[in-house]
Protein backbone atom coordinates (compact mmCIF):
# COMPACT_ATOMS: atom_id res chain seq x y z
CA UNK A 1 0.00 0.00 0.00
CA UNK A 2 1.59 3.42 -1.02
CA UNK A 3 1.45 6.18 1.15
CA UNK A 4 0.53 9.77 0.22
CA UNK A 5 3.37 12.88 0.33
CA UNK A 6 3.27 15.12 3.61
CA UNK A 7 3.35 18.28 1.11
CA UNK A 8 0.66 18.04 -1.73
CA UNK A 9 -2.91 17.25 -2.04
CA UNK A 10 -3.90 13.72 -3.14
CA UNK A 11 -5.12 13.13 -6.58
CA UNK A 12 -6.14 9.74 -6.93
CA UNK A 13 -6.16 9.34 -10.21
CA UNK A 14 -7.00 5.33 -10.37
CA UNK A 15 -6.14 3.18 -13.19
CA UNK A 16 -9.85 1.37 -12.77
CA UNK A 17 -12.86 3.03 -10.83
CA UNK A 18 -13.73 1.07 -7.80
CA UNK A 19 -16.87 -1.10 -8.67
CA UNK A 20 -19.67 -1.59 -6.34
CA UNK A 21 -17.89 -5.71 -5.03
CA UNK A 22 -14.97 -3.74 -4.29
CA UNK A 23 -16.49 -0.56 -2.73
CA UNK A 24 -18.12 -3.72 -0.28
CA UNK A 25 -15.06 -5.21 0.37
CA UNK A 26 -13.28 -2.16 1.58
CA UNK A 27 -16.50 -1.37 4.01
CA UNK A 28 -16.65 -4.65 5.92
CA UNK A 29 -12.87 -4.96 5.72
CA UNK A 30 -13.15 -1.34 7.38
CA UNK A 31 -15.08 -2.51 10.14
CA UNK A 32 -13.06 -5.75 11.32
CA UNK A 33 -10.37 -3.99 11.31
CA UNK A 34 -11.91 -1.43 13.21
CA UNK A 35 -13.27 -3.57 15.88
CA UNK A 36 -9.91 -5.51 16.11
CA UNK A 37 -8.08 -2.61 16.34
CA UNK A 38 -10.08 -1.47 19.29
CA UNK A 39 -9.41 -4.74 21.25
CA UNK A 40 -5.58 -4.32 20.77
CA UNK A 41 -5.92 -0.34 22.09
CA UNK A 42 -8.11 -1.83 25.37
CA UNK A 43 -5.32 -4.89 25.84
CA UNK A 44 -2.48 -2.43 25.59
CA UNK A 45 -4.60 -0.25 28.50
CA UNK A 46 -4.71 -2.96 30.68
CA UNK A 47 -1.23 -2.09 31.26
CA UNK A 48 -0.41 1.29 31.72
CA UNK A 49 3.13 0.91 32.19
CA UNK A 50 3.70 0.18 29.03
CA UNK A 51 2.21 3.06 27.58
CA UNK A 52 5.04 5.16 26.97
CA UNK A 53 3.44 8.49 26.84
CA UNK A 54 4.66 11.27 25.22
CA UNK A 55 4.23 15.01 23.67
CA UNK A 56 4.69 15.49 20.44
CA UNK A 57 3.41 19.22 21.32
CA UNK A 58 1.46 21.28 23.90
CA UNK A 59 -1.48 18.86 24.83
CA UNK A 60 -0.70 17.00 22.05
CA UNK A 61 -0.10 13.58 23.21
CA UNK A 62 1.15 10.21 21.50
CA UNK A 63 1.51 6.64 23.41
CA UNK A 64 3.00 3.13 22.72
CA UNK A 65 -0.82 1.94 21.49
CA UNK A 66 -1.54 4.73 19.07
CA UNK A 67 1.52 3.55 16.95
CA UNK A 68 0.70 -0.05 17.55
CA UNK A 69 -2.79 0.54 16.39
CA UNK A 70 -2.00 2.51 13.43
CA UNK A 71 0.49 -0.33 12.32
CA UNK A 72 -1.85 -3.20 12.42
CA UNK A 73 -4.49 -0.53 10.65
CA UNK A 74 -2.11 -0.42 8.10
CA UNK A 75 -0.87 -3.89 7.44
CA UNK A 76 -4.54 -5.33 7.62
CA UNK A 77 -5.31 -2.63 4.69
CA UNK A 78 -2.29 -3.39 3.26
CA UNK A 79 -2.85 -7.17 2.73
CA UNK A 80 -6.44 -6.69 1.47
CA UNK A 81 -6.02 -3.79 -0.79
CA UNK A 82 -2.66 -3.16 -1.94
CA UNK A 83 -3.31 -0.49 -4.75
CA UNK A 84 -4.82 1.97 -2.05
CA UNK A 85 -2.88 4.78 -0.70
CA UNK A 86 -3.15 4.97 2.76
CA UNK A 87 -2.32 8.19 5.51
CA UNK A 88 -2.31 7.93 9.30
CA UNK A 89 -1.78 10.04 11.78
CA UNK A 90 1.16 8.83 13.55
CA UNK A 91 3.41 7.30 10.57
CA UNK A 92 4.28 10.42 8.01
CA UNK A 93 5.11 9.26 4.50
CA UNK A 94 7.80 10.55 1.95
CA UNK A 95 6.23 8.12 -0.83
CA UNK A 96 5.72 10.04 -4.72
CA UNK A 97 1.62 10.57 -5.24
CA UNK A 98 0.34 7.98 -5.78
CA UNK A 99 -2.03 6.52 -8.96
CA UNK A 100 -4.21 4.55 -6.23
CA UNK A 101 -7.76 3.36 -6.00
CA UNK A 102 -8.40 5.20 -2.94
CA UNK A 103 -7.29 6.82 -0.16
CA UNK A 104 -7.37 5.72 3.51
CA UNK A 105 -7.84 7.97 6.52
CA UNK A 106 -6.92 6.83 9.76
CA UNK A 107 -6.56 8.07 13.65
CA UNK A 108 -5.61 5.38 15.02
CA UNK A 109 -6.72 6.59 18.48
CA UNK A 110 -8.29 9.40 18.47
CA UNK A 111 -8.74 11.26 21.81
CA UNK A 112 -5.07 10.00 23.10
CA UNK A 113 -4.99 12.23 26.26
CA UNK A 114 -8.02 10.73 27.45
CA UNK A 115 -7.20 7.60 26.58
CA UNK A 116 -3.50 7.50 28.34
CA UNK A 117 -5.99 8.55 31.42
CA UNK A 118 -8.16 5.53 30.78
CA UNK A 119 -10.89 7.98 30.55
CA UNK A 120 -13.74 7.07 28.00
CA UNK A 121 -13.81 9.46 25.40
CA UNK A 122 -11.69 8.10 22.38
CA UNK A 123 -12.08 5.71 19.40
CA UNK A 124 -10.76 4.23 16.10
CA UNK A 125 -12.01 6.24 13.06
CA UNK A 126 -11.16 5.00 9.49
CA UNK A 127 -12.45 6.72 6.76
CA UNK A 128 -11.58 6.48 3.02
CA UNK A 129 -11.66 8.99 0.51
CA UNK A 130 -12.51 7.92 -3.44
CA UNK A 131 -12.90 10.45 -6.22
CA UNK A 132 -11.60 13.38 -4.09
CA UNK A 133 -14.65 12.90 -2.04
CA UNK A 134 -14.94 11.09 1.55
CA UNK A 135 -16.60 7.66 0.79
CA UNK A 136 -16.58 5.39 3.95
CA UNK A 137 -16.41 6.38 7.34
CA UNK A 138 -15.95 3.80 10.11
CA UNK A 139 -15.52 4.87 13.99
CA UNK A 140 -15.20 2.29 17.39
CA UNK A 141 -15.99 3.30 20.35
CA UNK A 142 -14.55 0.54 22.51
CA UNK A 143 -15.53 1.23 25.85
CA UNK A 144 -19.07 1.46 24.79
CA UNK A 145 -18.57 -1.35 22.03
CA UNK A 146 -19.87 0.74 19.75
CA UNK A 147 -19.51 0.54 16.28
CA UNK A 148 -20.43 3.26 13.75
CA UNK A 149 -20.04 3.08 9.97
CA UNK A 150 -21.39 4.46 6.63
CA UNK A 151 -21.10 4.75 3.24
CA UNK A 152 -21.84 7.10 0.91
CA UNK A 153 -25.28 7.12 -0.24
CA UNK A 154 -26.29 4.31 2.11
CA UNK A 155 -27.18 5.55 5.62
CA UNK A 156 -25.63 5.40 9.13
CA UNK A 157 -25.72 2.90 11.40
CA UNK A 158 -24.52 2.64 15.01
CA UNK A 159 -23.95 -1.69 15.70
CA UNK A 160 -26.40 -2.13 12.83
CA UNK A 161 -29.03 0.04 13.61
CA UNK A 162 -29.76 2.72 11.42
CA UNK A 163 -29.03 6.27 13.15
CA UNK A 164 -30.19 10.26 12.21
CA UNK A 165 -28.69 13.07 13.59
CA UNK A 166 -31.05 15.64 15.38
CA UNK A 167 -34.03 17.03 14.35
CA UNK A 168 -33.17 20.07 16.24
CA UNK A 169 -34.29 23.92 14.93
CA UNK A 170 -33.30 26.39 17.44
CA UNK A 171 -29.67 27.11 18.83
CA UNK A 172 -31.57 28.16 22.09
CA UNK A 173 -32.70 24.15 22.38
CA UNK A 174 -29.59 22.87 20.95
CA UNK A 175 -26.15 21.30 22.67
CA UNK A 176 -23.16 21.64 20.75
CA UNK A 177 -19.64 20.20 20.98
CA UNK A 178 -17.13 23.09 20.73
CA UNK A 179 -13.17 21.11 20.77
CA UNK A 180 -10.08 23.65 21.05
CA UNK A 181 -6.86 23.12 19.16
CA UNK A 182 -3.62 24.53 20.93
CA UNK A 183 -3.18 26.32 17.20
CA UNK A 184 -5.69 28.43 17.41
CA UNK A 185 -6.42 32.07 19.34
CA UNK A 186 -7.99 30.76 22.57
CA UNK A 187 -10.07 33.83 22.78
CA UNK A 188 -11.96 32.65 19.42
CA UNK A 189 -13.07 29.37 21.07
CA UNK A 190 -14.13 30.95 24.17
CA UNK A 191 -16.10 34.00 22.52
CA UNK A 192 -17.81 31.11 21.00
CA UNK A 193 -18.53 29.50 24.29
CA UNK A 194 -20.01 32.48 25.01
CA UNK A 195 -21.78 33.19 22.13
CA UNK A 196 -23.65 30.21 23.12
CA UNK A 197 -24.33 30.24 26.42
CA UNK A 198 -25.83 33.77 25.88
CA UNK A 199 -27.83 32.19 22.66
CA UNK A 200 -29.65 30.05 25.65
CA UNK A 201 -27.59 27.01 24.33
CA UNK A 202 -25.35 24.33 25.75
CA UNK A 203 -22.00 23.09 25.10
CA UNK A 204 -20.12 19.85 25.65
CA UNK A 205 -16.29 19.21 25.44
CA UNK A 206 -15.35 15.75 25.29
CA UNK A 207 -11.32 16.08 23.42
CA UNK A 208 -12.45 13.27 20.83
CA UNK A 209 -14.00 15.02 17.33
CA UNK A 210 -14.58 12.08 15.54
CA UNK A 211 -16.49 10.70 18.74
CA UNK A 212 -18.06 13.93 18.63
CA UNK A 213 -18.97 13.36 14.94
CA UNK A 214 -20.27 10.24 15.94
CA UNK A 215 -22.83 11.63 18.38
CA UNK A 216 -23.72 14.52 15.96
CA UNK A 217 -24.80 11.46 13.28
CA UNK A 218 -26.47 10.08 16.00
CA UNK A 219 -28.49 12.77 17.33
CA UNK A 220 -26.77 13.02 20.86
CA UNK A 221 -24.95 16.04 19.88
CA UNK A 222 -26.99 18.80 17.37
CA UNK A 223 -23.35 20.19 16.31
CA UNK A 224 -19.76 20.13 16.56
CA UNK A 225 -17.16 23.16 16.02
CA UNK A 226 -13.51 22.82 16.24
CA UNK A 227 -11.13 26.20 14.38
CA UNK A 228 -8.11 23.28 13.37
CA UNK A 229 -8.43 19.60 12.76
CA UNK A 230 -6.28 17.18 10.25
CA UNK A 231 -7.92 15.25 7.88
CA UNK A 232 -7.44 11.74 10.40
CA UNK A 233 -9.86 13.57 12.60
CA UNK A 234 -12.80 13.86 10.31
CA UNK A 235 -12.67 11.99 7.26
CA UNK A 236 -14.70 9.13 8.69
CA UNK A 237 -17.23 11.53 10.77
CA UNK A 238 -18.13 13.62 7.33
CA UNK A 239 -19.30 10.44 5.97
CA UNK A 240 -21.55 9.49 8.96
CA UNK A 241 -22.99 13.06 9.58
CA UNK A 242 -23.90 13.63 5.79
CA UNK A 243 -25.25 9.80 6.15
CA UNK A 244 -27.19 10.48 9.08
CA UNK A 245 -29.17 13.44 7.81
CA UNK A 246 -26.92 16.51 9.41
CA UNK A 247 -24.37 18.34 7.53
CA UNK A 248 -20.88 19.10 7.49
CA UNK A 249 -18.60 22.28 5.57
CA UNK A 250 -16.45 20.92 2.73
CA UNK A 251 -13.60 20.11 5.15
CA UNK A 252 -10.96 19.13 2.30
CA UNK A 253 -11.26 21.80 0.55
CA UNK A 254 -8.23 23.68 -0.34
CA UNK A 255 -4.61 21.97 1.68
CA UNK A 256 -7.38 20.30 4.07
CA UNK A 257 -6.18 16.95 3.27
CA UNK A 258 -2.90 17.97 4.27
CA UNK A 259 -2.89 21.29 6.26
CA UNK A 260 -6.33 20.92 8.01
CA UNK A 261 -9.26 23.28 8.27
CA UNK A 262 -11.85 24.20 10.70
CA UNK A 263 -14.88 21.41 11.02
CA UNK A 264 -18.57 22.04 11.05
CA UNK A 265 -20.79 19.45 12.09
CA UNK A 266 -24.49 20.33 12.32
CA UNK A 267 -28.01 19.23 12.03
CA UNK A 268 -29.48 20.80 9.26
CA UNK A 269 -31.94 22.54 11.22
CA UNK A 270 -29.58 24.91 12.83
CA UNK A 271 -26.85 24.89 10.49
CA UNK A 272 -26.72 28.86 9.07
CA UNK A 273 -27.68 29.95 12.91
CA UNK A 274 -24.60 28.21 14.19
CA UNK A 275 -22.42 29.73 11.42
CA UNK A 276 -23.85 33.09 11.97
CA UNK A 277 -23.00 32.27 15.56
CA UNK A 278 -19.55 30.81 15.37
CA UNK A 279 -18.23 33.76 12.58
CA UNK A 280 -18.07 30.66 10.13
CA UNK A 281 -20.31 31.67 7.66
CA UNK A 282 -17.65 31.53 5.18
CA UNK A 283 -17.76 27.80 5.05
CA UNK A 284 -21.99 27.76 4.19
Amino acid sequence: MESIPTGGAWTGHAAVALDEEALTRRFLAAKAIAIEAGHLALRLLADPASLDVQLKGPQDFVTAADRAVERLIAERLAAAFPDDAFLGEEFGSSAERPEAAALWVVDPIDGTSNFARARAEWVISIGLIRENRPEIGVIYHPPADELFSARRGRGGHRNGVPIRASRRTLLSEATVGFDYSSGTPPVQHVAQLQAMLERGGEYRRNGSAALSLAHVADGRLDGFVELQLNAWDVVAGMVLVSEAGGWTNDFLSGDGLIKGNPMIATAAGIRDELLALTGLAAWR
